[in-house]
């Protein structure tokens, strides 16, 4: 289920940014992103809730696993694309 970016802000800024970030420790893991120093994480974080708005960056909540996560928004597309195909 896709979380409204409304709802987003209706969250605590700590939790909005402690989401962020752990999204954006998942992107350094894999290359994406790199975040060295404080000024270039709290640039990446303003850059993540611009991507958010925009709806470039989805939040989506599993309750198969009751997990939340950032993703971008053409996986989710794509991967719901593979699960038609099935």
């Amino acid at each position: 289920m896709l979380v409204p970016y409304e709802s987003l802000t209706q969250l605590s800024s700590d939790t909005f940014n402690n989401l962020i970030k752990e999204y954006l420790i998942s992107q350094v893991e894999d290359g994406s992103f790199s975040g060295e120093g404080k000024h270039s994480m709290e640039r990446a974080i303003d850059q993540c809730k611009a991507a958010l708005k925009q709806g470039m960056l989805v939040v989506e909540y599993s309750e198969e696993d009751e997990s939340i996560g950032i993703r971008r928004k053409e996986d989710i597309v794509i991967q719901e694309n593979q699960q038609d195909d099935w």
